[in-house]
């Protein structure tokens, strides 16, 4: 299916192709008829994804099938024309599997700062929105990283080991970006084996928010509630009076990411412990800050208490709260994610017009990200298709910049 379908409409593809009637597929998943008619025909939002993911299951399909993902990374002067392929290539080495590197089976080994250098990099351009620029930058840098690993002992060897375990964790968290769900598990799998040997409770931390994001990105939210509680025990020694920024951002982060599994799993009591815990470790800290590339702080809780409660279905609150979270010094991709946020609450609530102009803002100053969520596409493809007469020219420009109308 091309990307001009709805979310409601792939919904009906796949419901009739699987022989299932409106009223059987809404039985399976405790929903009228109604219901599942008017999602079908656009009449509904279907963006909780706790409610998409339930008809996949019924469906039968991943969850990626009703989001239209993976989505394909455009050309620019940023990727070049080496984009997942090549990345894809990277992490399926056999050299990372069959721990035949050495004897000049990779490249000599990198300096480690150079190698950290480049780490900065590219993180710093995955939160600038430059997904272009970080996918094909990766297969570079996961190379590198390896030899830097393979041709270093001792405590070298461990901060290579970290730097490598971090180049997977990118990986991981771009890939999920495009929603390139089982890339993005090999990633978070490969950057775990890399730095378990270290001991290192940061950043094996840090590497547990890889893990969670590969479990959101297939539907996995159950998992993902018990990967956090599990990370939390783990970090739990560690995090006492003396924990460091890095840890208290690491934990705090790793809590937000299991309030929003929480919420897409409909357990509000979950989702506000995860998140008192979050307001906890950014009140340890004192401030916004961007350790080991976190974001973390009062403001990155503040969004999740938007976005968790427009999944918990509290349309109310994310309009309520979104528009008065001051996001301007987060990195781009906080920004923008928050921004796609508010837009879907003010959608909700029929607020369209304020709703496309957060989102034409947001693709001005992200283009790369807007174009790459699945929030962005359905929401211009469902006004477009709730429009009662021609849409306007703003309206069609954006959906074709979008790649969701011809």
């Amino acid at each position: 299916m091309n990307m001009s379908l709805t979310i409601g409409e792939r919904v009906a593809w796949y419901r009739r192709r699987r022989g299932l009637s409106q009223e059987v597929l809404a039985g399976l998943v405790g929903r009228t008829a109604d219901w599942l008619g008017k999602v079908e025909n656009n009449r509904i939002d279907l963006d909780r994804l706790s409610v998409i993911k339930a008809l996949a299951d019924v469906l039968d399909v991943g969850l990626g099938d009703l989001l239209a993902e993976p989505t394909l990374l455009d050309w620019t002067g940023d990727s070049g024309t080496s984009t997942v392929p090549a990345l894809r290539a990277a992490l399926t080495d056999y050299r990372a599997v069959t721990q035949l590197a050495g004897n000049g089976s990779r490249d000599e080994a990198p300096d480690t700062a150079d190698v950290r250098r480049q780490v900065d990099d590219l993180w710093s351009a995955y939160q600038g929105s430059r997904f272009g620029y970080v996918t094909s930058g990766l297969p570079a840098l996961i190379n590198n990283a390896h030899a830097a690993v393979d041709g270093s002992d001792g405590t070298d060897q461990d901060q290579a080991r970290q730097l490598l375990g971090l180049t997977y964790q990118l990986a991981a968290t771009q890939l999920t970006k495009l929603g390139e769900a089982d890339l993005a598990w090999i990633a978070a799998d490969r950057g775990l084996a890399a730095v378990r040997p270290t001991g290192d409770p940061v950043i094996m931390g840090s590497l547990f928010r890889s893990v969670s994001h590969a479990l959101h990105s297939t539907g996995r939210y159950r998992e993902a509630v018990r990967l956090t509680e599990d990370a939390a025990a783990y970090l739990a020694p560690h995090v006492g009076t003396t924990a460091s920024p890095a840890l208290l951002s690491v934990y705090g982060t790793l809590m937000l990411a299991g309030s929003m599994a929480a919420a897409r799993s409909d357990d509000a009591s979950t989702t506000r412990t995860f998140l008192t815990a979050a307001e906890e470790a950014a009140a340890r800290l004192g401030n916004d800050a961007n350790h080991l590339w976190t974001a973390f702080g009062p403001t990155n809780v503040a969004i999740h208490r938007v976005a968790t409660a427009a999944e918990l279905g509290d349309i109310q609150v994310a309009v309520d709260l979104g528009p008065r979270i001051d996001t301007s010094a987060l990195p781009m991709e906080r920004r923008i994610r928050h921004a796609l946020e508010v837009a879907r609450a003010l959608s909700s609530w029929n607020r369209t017009d304020e709703a496309q102009a957060i989102l034409l803002d947001a693709e001005q100053m992200a283009p790369e990200q807007v174009r790459h969520h699945y929030l962005s596409r359905q929401l211009a493809l469902t006004w477009v298709r709730r429009q009662r007469g021609k849409p306007s020219t703003q309206l069609v420009g954006l959906a074709r910049r979008l790649n969701v109308l011809d």
